[in-house]
């Protein structure tokens, strides 16, 4: 009796020792390594948001951000949730691109836990673009192959970041009148790439596109619906559509107006409806697209390369113009077109994270100046300040300023400067 009683004392000892050293192992954090990621688990994956960007503070290029900019931007946007983003270029005079890649490089050495991947562009121009003589679009710069070369080094350089390159920005579209090439180029191009995969000399996960306006992707007009289009599609891994409702508000403001039905809606009503007129104008914008390169390769994805709002106009899309331009109407164009693209499947590189005053250097108030998120001193626009709420800007800060809200977060004095959509607006 006192044997058993003694082998039941060290039996529950024993368990008490061995299930409290358990409990610790299992209470114990394992941290789990970041999984290597693909453009194939990326696109379209709601939890990896993708986003435009570009750094320059400056009123010129020439002002390169630095690395510790860069650095700010990185962690602002992947506060944010941001997790894949879009660059234009890799000219040898604007390292952007090179010094986006160390910049992500050197963070993830220093946080473990920092994942941000990128849409590596490579720029692709016709022949005598932006030299002041006369473009000649049926034959390609001598830059080009110098362009490709550059991008497909840094994709070889930083595998683990860049996960897709992009031939070309809007260099199939017409009214890109200063550079734009016939789409033999583009295929050229992306042919190339793609024959570097097959021969190992780049990564096969690495996906190869071109990013260019609904049109060019047979979305619209039907003289671009020739054969070399045909066979680009064929020869992407997706496809990367354009969509500005923004801009259509003046070349095409139809959609626009504020229709006889609604002439009886409150200001902020009529103000809410065009906007979802906006969204569906780029729903329609994308099923026009799809419908023309589903019916060349029905296993081809299409994702959105760009679509933004301006937040400020001095000119088509100002007071004087379409009146389109505000950070309310931006705020409802940014949350649907999330919401759109989170519950479809599609990633959207929205247009842009912040502000950029290089690209109208002579008009402050020009609207390709202001479709940031974030202006150039890092305030947070209307369509995110729901998250300097949450406090995820806590600590960051951009040009030594914390993250605050435009307007001091008065959203009576942000609607202040909310206009109607002119009716009567002819362009």
């Amino acid at each position: 009796m006192k044997s058993s009683l003694k082998i039941l004392v060290t039996f529950l000892i024993l368990q008490i020792v061995f299930g409290c050293s358990s409990k610790k192992e299992n209470t114990k954090e394992v941290k789990q390594p970041i999984k290597e990621m693909t453009a194939a688990k990326i696109l379209g994956n709601p939890e990896y948001l993708a986003i435009s960007y570009g750094g320059y503070r400056a009123k010129s290029r020439e002002v390169q951000p630095t690395i510790s900019e860069l650095k700010e931007d990185l962690k602002l946007m992947h506060a944010m949730g941001i997790r894949i983003i879009r660059t234009y270029n890799v000219q040898p005079k604007l390292p952007h691109a090179s010094n986006i890649l160390e910049a992500i490089s050197q963070l993830k050495k220093e946080d473990e836990n920092f994942e941000m991947y990128v849409m590596l562009g490579a720029w692709i121009d016709c022949l005598n673009a932006w030299t002041g003589k006369v473009p000649n679009h049926e034959i390609e710069s001598d830059q080009n192959e110098g362009e490709i070369a550059r991008a497909v080094a840094l994709a070889n350089k930083y595998p683990d970041i860049v996960k897709v390159i992009a031939v070309g920005n809007e260099a199939m579209i017409k009214w890109a009148t200063s550079y734009f090439v016939r789409p033999n180029v583009i295929l050229k191009w992306v042919n190339h790439l793609q024959g570097l995969k097959k021969e190992g000399k780049l990564s096969k996960d690495l996906w190869i596109t071109c990013s260019d306006d609904f049109a060019s992707w047979g979305g619209g007009d039907p003289s671009y619906k020739v054969k070399e289009l045909e066979d680009i599609i064929r020869a992407v891994d997706y496809v990367s559509m354009h969509t500005y409702a923004y801009h259509n508000s003046h070349y095409n403001p139809e959609f626009w107006k504020v229709p006889n039905h609604e002439k009886g809606l409150s200001d902020k009503e009529k103000i809410d409806q065009a906007m979802l007129r906006a969204l569906n104008f780029a729903k329609t914008q994308y099923k026009d697209v799809s419908d023309y390169v589903k019916s060349i390769d029905s296993t081809k994805a299409i994702h959105i390369g760009e679509t933004g709002w301006a937040t400020v106009s001095s000119g088509h899309y100002g007071a004087n113009g379409s009146r389109a331009t505000d950070e309310y109407k931006q705020g409802l164009y940014y949350k649907h077109l999330r919401d759109w693209t989170n519950k479809e499947g599609i990633s959207c590189f929205y247009f842009e994270a912040f502000d950029e005053q290089w690209k109208d250097a002579h008009n402050a108030k020009g609207s390709e100046n202001h479709f940031g998120l974030f202006t150039l001193k890092g305030e947070a626009k209307y369509p995110i300040w729901d998250l300097v709420d949450k406090g995820i800007f806590k600590d960051l800060k951009r040009n030594g300023n914390s993250i605050i809200k435009t307007f001091k977060g008065d959203k009576e004095a942000l609607m202040k400067d909310v206009l109607v959509p002119n009716t009567e607006y002819h362009r």
